[in-house]
């Protein structure tokens, strides 16, 4: 992933000025994205590229997707929708210093959005969609070296 990173241009000037005041701009959400061709999606569903078309363009107007070359987002609405609530919850982990290595393994199979090494008091960071917290403090208390979990559930989304 590094070397990806690297080949891309970096942008100077006006381009960066415009990255930069995008972001400032911007409200952060939640996007499911797959990355698939059409065709092989059609053929996943047992129907025609055609007729996934009209699925697809449905689902858009509707705002539950947006589509391009190669990829489907399903956007907050389209969550929403589905009962997935986009505020987050999160998972801190203490875990003993010499089953890091191996907790983290286990930890890369929990239905998680996001994980992240900490510093700090804590070791490990997990963000997922609160309808998993159960499901996911379950697993965490049946892998070896856990010492400790604190949760915390968002409310809403203020920027």
């Amino acid at each position: 992933m590094v070397g990806e990173h690297m080949s891309k241009e970096v942008p100077t000037g006006r381009s960066l000025r415009l990255l930069r005041m995008l972001l400032e701009m911007s409200k952060p959400v939640t996007v499911y994205s797959i990355r698939v061709k059409q065709s092989e999606l059609a053929k996943k569903l047992g129907i025609s590229r055609q007729a996934l078309n009209v699925h697809l363009r449905k689902l858009r107007n509707l705002g539950y997707v947006r589509t391009g070359r190669g990829f489907i987002d399903i956007t907050e609405e389209g969550l929403n929708m589905l009962g997935i609530t986009v505020n987050p919850a999160f998972i801190f982990v203490k875990v003993s210093p010499k089953s890091r290595n191996e907790a983290y393994k286990h930890m890369m199979n929990m239905p998680a959005q996001r994980i992240f090494r900490v510093a700090g008091d804590m070791d490990v960071l997990m963000m997922l969609e609160q309808e998993k917290l159960n499901q996911a403090l379950q697993k965490l208390s049946e892998i070896e070296g856990i010492q400790d979990t604190k949760s915390y559930v968002t409310i809403e989304n203020i920027k």
